[in-house]
């Protein structure tokens, strides 16, 4: 808890806590303790999920400045459940892994991919099956992944496309492709991506196909999406290496939330944004694989 109470409330403090018998967690690992401090406005502890404000339907920005979101609806709920304080921090995803280091966030949630980062961060399990896809401009005649060879493609820096392109982990036949190439341009964010597209800067974007589908769908066919894929992957929600007590209650808290039914209903409500609740793969009864030194723990 924060320690930033006036002191001409300490007594009262101290009152306050031995009528509501709060000193029992003193010096505890509950899990509550291990999410931010409490709220100057509520009282309930605050939990910080760290997103990407430019990765719609996962974390955006609405048009009346609201974040908002399927991840960000998700974890509302979560915190609904266990009476936290959701608090939405948009972060450079560049910087996501100091932001986790520093504590300024309690974990990454915003279409997070686990492919070949299993060891890097403590997991939930998967909750969404997500594709890797290539946006071009309707009218460019692009209309395979062989029609991109002497293309510009653009990616995300530090994205799940970049890496199945030439990451460690990238098939063969990926690294074939990209070896096509003109240029595989990395922006910092899609909105670049699509200016570059639109501007003829970039002649196609590899990225999730959920952000694709609601790109495609609010720039009124501008572009299109090719039928064939460039990889699948899985996202997940992120802590920092180590962090299985908080990680286990968000885990519990989703897999009652798959068990009655609002998983689904959220995804229900996100479905018009390129949520397909066919991609949804949360398994209630399965259990988080915790790799490295915090398995040894």
């Amino acid at each position: 808890m924060k320690k930033s109470l006036l002191s001409s409330l300490a007594a009262f403090a101290a009152a306050a806590c031995v009528l509501s018998s709060c000193g029992q967690n003193s010096g505890s690992n509950s899990t509550n303790d291990n999410v931010k401090g409490d709220s100057s406005n509520t009282g309930a502890k605050k939990f910080t999920v760290g997103f990407d404000a430019e990765f719609p339907p996962y974390g955006f920005k609405d048009d009346n400045g609201e974040y908002v979101g399927f991840d960000l609806s998700l974890a509302e709920e979560v915190c609904k459940r266990n009476g936290w304080e959701l608090v939405k921090q948009p972060i450079d995803w560049d910087s996501k892994d100091m932001e986790l280091r520093s504590g300024a966030i309690d974990c990454i949630w915003n279409g997070f991919t686990i492919n070949g980062r299993e060891n890097d961060y403590t997991w939930s399990t998967a909750y969404i099956d997500n594709s890797q896809v290539v946006v071009v401009k309707s009218d460019s005649g692009i209309n395979s992944l062989s029609d991109l060879s002497g293309k510009v493609v653009v990616v995300q820096t530090d994205s799940s496309a970049l890496h199945a392109l030439e990451g460690d982990d990238a098939s063969e036949e990926n690294k074939q492709l990209a070896s096509t190439f003109t240029e595989l341009q990395q922006v910092g964010d899609y909105n670049t991506a699509f200016l570059n597209l639109s501007s003829g800067a970039g002649d196609a974007i590899c990225m999730d196909i959920g952000v694709a589908s609601y790109e495609i769908s609010a720039r009124n066919g501008e572009f299109k999406m090719l039928d064939e894929h460039i990889s699948s992957e899985k996202y997940g929600v992120g802590f920092l290496k180590g962090n299985t007590e908080l990680r286990d209650t968000v885990q519990a808290t989703l897999s009652e939330m798959a068990k009655d039914g609002t998983l689904d209903k959220i995804a229900d409500e996100w479905s018009d944004k390129g949520i397909d609740k066919t991609s949804l793969c949360f398994d209630p009864n399965e259990k988080p694989v915790d790799t490295g030194a915090e398995a040894a723990e």
